[in-house]
């Protein structure tokens, strides 16, 4: 078959990749509601694909928060996941919370874990609990040095004392309802150990060595975007990674992609296919539509917007 559009590495555009292996990317029932509270953070990841950190300004307002709500009451999602950014660093994050608890079957909260202890809220923790909600916490690495190189000094540390904090409060152990998911992700430009393997050792070494529990670990290739693409440029490898995804492309992984199933709402309330397609400004469907003018909540069949970053979510066993 004729490969067209190839790229500097010798490899074609995402959306033509599809088109050779007679495939095409459309959305179904939309079951998640991911709400991205804003770019402030308090580290600066290497990998970070939205390039957050303590400068950024994009903070969710109020108005755009109880619109949200005003969304969610009518598309009546079965998951919320509120994201940032660090979310926590967004004072309505508890107005959301509240809000959104008796609206939806699970209500999740991405953390980065060192802003979490940072904060050092005892209200929001209480609140996590009170509401039951989802943990997903992010730790690349087992390793102290693997893990400050990519996060900064000293938040090795606080993530295992914000993970052994979530711990002393329920969260993680296999009888309590209060679920403590982690995430990991590789410290460069090469794909991330196999999910089974990783979680196994996880397990391990976390309980050895300082007694914390998790339910969950899910392992993710680093997204081509933002301050990990600028690295990647940087470092001249920026189509070379590239293509080590394409070259790793599944087609089995489409029907699982969370794009098909999931609405990202921006910090200024504009809607996304996903948080990827947030960082890479394209809009739900390549228009740009505000959720303040949605007239239909059905977005099925509806044509997924695509870029090259989507072969790292389509590459292995993918990003689901």
């Amino acid at each position: 078959m004729e490969i067209q559009n190839l790229q500097e590495g010798g490899f074609p555009d995402f959306d033509q990749t599809l088109k050779n292996h007679g495939l095409f990317l459309k959305r179904g029932e939309t079951v998640i509601c991911q709400i991205n509270l804003g770019l402030l953070c308090n580290q600066v990841c290497k990998h970070c694909h939205l390039s957050a950190g303590p400068g950024r300004k994009e903070l969710m307002d109020l108005a755009t928060i109880h619109q949200v709500i005003q969304f969610q009451k009518k598309a009546a999602c079965e998951v919320v996941d509120i994201t940032g950014g660090a979310p926590e660093m967004n004072p309505h994050l508890p107005v959301l919370i509240e809000e959104m608890a008796g609206l939806t079957n699970t209500l999740m909260l991405r953390s980065n874990l060192s802003a979490l202890y940072d904060i050092n809220d005892p209200g929001l923790l209480d609140l996590l609990v009170k509401h039951r909600v989802t943990i997903v916490a992010s730790l690349p690495s087992l390793n102290l040095s693997q893990t400050e190189g990519q996060r900064g000094e000293g938040v090795f540390d606080k993530s295992i004392k914000a993970i052994k904090l979530l711990n002393d409060m329920g969260y993680g152990k296999k009888d309590a309802s209060l679920v403590l998911d982690l995430v990991s992700n590789p410290a460069g430009a090469f794909m991330p150990t196999p999910q089974a393997v990783a979680e196994k050792r996880f397990r391990r070494v976390l309980k050895d060595k300082w007694g914390i529990v998790f339910n969950r670990l899910f392992t993710f290739a680093n997204m081509p975007l933002g301050r990990f693409e600028t690295w990647l440029k940087k470092k001249e490898i920026f189509e070379t990674y590239l293509k080590s995804l394409w070259e790793k492309f599944n087609p089995c992984t489409l029907d699982g992609l969370m794009c098909r199933h999931l609405i990202s709402i921006s910090w200024d309330g504009y809607l996304y296919d996903c948080d990827f397609n947030l960082a890479a400004r394209l809009p739900k469907g390549n228009l740009r539509t505000h959720i303040g003018d949605l007239t239909n909540m059905n977005f099925n069949n509806q044509e997924v917007a695509v870029g090259n970053h989507c072969y790292a979510c389509t590459a292995g066993s993918g990003f689901t």
